[in-house]
């Protein structure tokens, strides 16, 4: 489809209402069931919102914040706004009350759709804070005390009352006086390092980068049935999942939630999702842990078909160098036999994975290619719409994150910053004309990401210009990799390093509890809980030997000198997590600073009541445990 003949989004839903009236758009779960609307019910649905925002008062360029999870609820909201020519604002689910006031204030929205009555109570928690509320909006009916004036959509909708040909006409001749340039959203950064910044996007910013993004992948995007878990209030998930999928005339079906995707998966069969690392690696884990309960009969046959497969997939992709007939039936063999049982378990239909939001490690790239579930690396920001790159169908290179969009510029700067030019960027910052002045230098959009470029144009991301450490010695480190290289031991399940400004670099770790649990087993260790667990010797014995292995393929200043062990994984709840799955390095730095200082300050001593310590690996060689042949995963 070509996206760009057309002037906003809402019409190129308005004409595929009618184009696929009957086929499946989007897919929800209800009670255990997945329901589904087609395009021609979806639209109705639409437009019946509309009506409702116009009739209360709704003006076109007024602002609406949306304060939910991802939902059919959302997306009604999201293209009822549009057809009634507002402007949609996010604010992600997992905001707090204070976190959501901030955006409603600064946005000046009057009308605030909120999904659950738990969401409401945190509007109800800051009521006094958001004076210019007018309206509350719920996706669910619920009783009691309302301070505010609040419909429940199917009611502001009027669902009962068919549109009549005057509210039609009305509500698409809105549709049509929408033009390219008029602001689709307003998106509010995460904050993490700093008050949150209202990113305008058009509807050309979206609309351009949509269109250019399937161009570049090179795949066809006929019949796709799309599962979506990432945040709506994330542009990645919105561009790339939720509005290509309907604009290209596809099946979106929305994931109950972070933690259900896998099960999702299987039940949604889908054939593309978007996604974070994160995802991958919890695939991987997941997949070597299964290996790792098998009979060694069955690990070494496994082992044997990713030895083959790596094989495989760097000459038909990487070096393309010619597969000989006896590496082709190898590799068929093994496919058979081993990587599409391992599709079927999630769905038995994906063709392929557009991975984005950080670098995901090159050896869990390589083995998703390998098991038959290509991940198309891709980067962008917030800022660009999202995407400046993506890997495309015949072009692959495993720690890359492909190559620049058609009509994108890009350049590094001195220091290596990715500055980027190109119709994908944003129109400025809501209210701040001077952070929109910072992010531009001669025009240039200053990414803040560190990058290389090789000669045949592939981008490689290094890390954040802001999350470089320098070490006292004046060493520059880039910490993901080094993070990326211990999330791929199989007992560790997170890592994060710091060492800015200090004599060496210390890392804290989350475990894998499921194989140290089942370690704990094979070696007889005794605990009453997972704190006593992972603050063991024989434990930290454990994780000294791993890093001790990995330090082993670095330089001594990027090297581990000590460590400590958390028995809690990062969350989103617990704050450590960004609702995209990124870790926020500050939150965590201060909610374990006590741990962290100690290992500079006093060597870790004292720090077993909330986590476990171990000094430079191998100072004082132990006995080695049983690693299970030490196959990492």
């Amino acid at each position: 489809m070509d996206i760009l003949s057309y002037r906003s989004i809402p019409a190129v839903l308005r004409d595929n209402s009618r184009k696929y009236a009957k086929k499946t758009a989007i897919s929800y779960k209800r009670r255990g069931v997945f329901l589904s609307l087609t395009y021609e019910e979806f639209y109705e649905r639409v437009l019946m919102l509309a009506r409702g925002l116009r009739k209360n008062g709704l003006e076109p360029g007024d602002k609406v914040a949306i304060f939910s999870e991802n939902r059919l609820g959302w997306a009604i909201s999201d293209f009822g706004v549009q057809s009634a020519g507002g402007i949609t604002v996010p604010i992600y689910a997992t905001n707090t009350g204070k976190q959501a006031a901030y955006i409603i204030n600064h946005c000046g929205a009057k009308i605030v759709f909120c999904s659950t009555r738990g969401q409401y109570e945190k509007l109800f928690s800051v009521r006094e804070e958001i004076p210019g509320v007018e309206l509350v909006i719920s996706y669910e009916r619920f009783m009691g005390a309302r301070p505010f004036p609040v419909f429940s959509q199917y009611q502001l909708s009027e669902v009962g009352t068919p549109l009549s040909p005057e509210d039609t006409r009305l509500i698409e001749g809105q549709i049509e006086a929408i033009t390219p340039d008029d602001i689709l959203t307003i998106i509010y950064t995460s904050g993490t390092t700093g008050v949150p910044k209202g990113v305008l996007l058009s509807q050309y910013n979206v609309m351009v980068n949509a269109q250019y993004g399937v161009k570049q992948l090179g795949l066809p995007q006929s019949e796709q049935t799309v599962l979506s878990f990432l945040p709506l209030s994330h542009i990645l998930e919105r561009t790339a999942g939720y509005y290509v999928t309907l604009l290209c005339g596809n099946h979106l079906a929305f994931a109950e939630n972070v933690t259900q995707v896998i099960e999702n998966m299987a039940e949604i069969r889908p054939t593309s999702m978007i996604s974070v690392p994160r995802l991958f690696e919890k695939i991987y884990s997941r997949i070597h842990e299964s290996v790792h309960q098998q009979p060694p009969s069955r690990r070494r046959v496994f082992f044997r078909a990713i030895e083959i497969g790596r094989e495989y997939v760097r000459r038909k992709y990487v070096s393309r160098e010619p597969i000989s007939r006896l590496l082709n039936l190898k590799y068929q063999f093994y496919d058979r036999i081993v990587f599409s049982r391992i599709r079927e378990r999630f769905g038995g239909r994906l063709r392929y994975f557009i991975c984005g939001g950080a670098p995901l490690d090159k050896t869990i790239n390589e083995f998703m290619w390998i098991i038959g579930l290509p991940v198309y690396n891709g980067y962008g920001l917030t800022e660009t719409s999202p995407a400046i790159t993506l890997a495309s169908a015949g072009e692959v290179r495993f720690d890359s994150v492909g190559k620049v969009f058609r009509d994108t510029e890009v350049m590094l700067a001195d220091d290596g910053e990715l500055f980027v030019k190109g119709p994908q960027l944003m129109q400025g910052y809501y209210r701040d004309e001077e952070a929109t002045r910072e992010s531009f230098v001669d025009g240039w959009f200053k990414t803040g990401d560190i990058a290389r470029i090789d000669g045949e144009g592939f981008v490689y991301i290094i890390d954040r210009k802001k999350e470089l450490i320098v070490t006292a010695g004046g060493k520059n480190i880039a910490p993901q990799p080094i993070e990326n290289e211990l999330k791929l031991d199989k007992y560790i399940s997170q890592a994060i390093i710091f060492g800015d400004c200090k004599p060496y670099l210390v890392a804290l770790l989350t475990p894998n509890l499921e194989r140290l649990i089942d370690l704990a087993r094979d070696e007889d260790i005794t605990y009453i809980d997972i704190q006593e667990l992972v603050s063991h010797n024989r434990i930290l014995e454990l994780y000294e030997e791993r890093i001790a292995r990995l330090n082993k393929t670095y330089p001594p200043y990027k090297t581990i000198k000590k460590f400590v062990l958390v028995a809690n994984d990062f969350s989103i709840e617990g704050g450590e997590l960004t609702p995209t799955l990124k870790m926020k390095r500050k939150v965590i730095y201060e909610k374990y600073k006590g741990l962290v200082d100690d290992l500079y300050q006093n060597n870790g001593n004292g720090c077993q009541p909330t986590g476990a310590r171990c000094g430079l690996p191998g100072e004082s060689p132990k006995k080695s445990l049983n690693t299970h042949n030490g196959e990492r995963s």
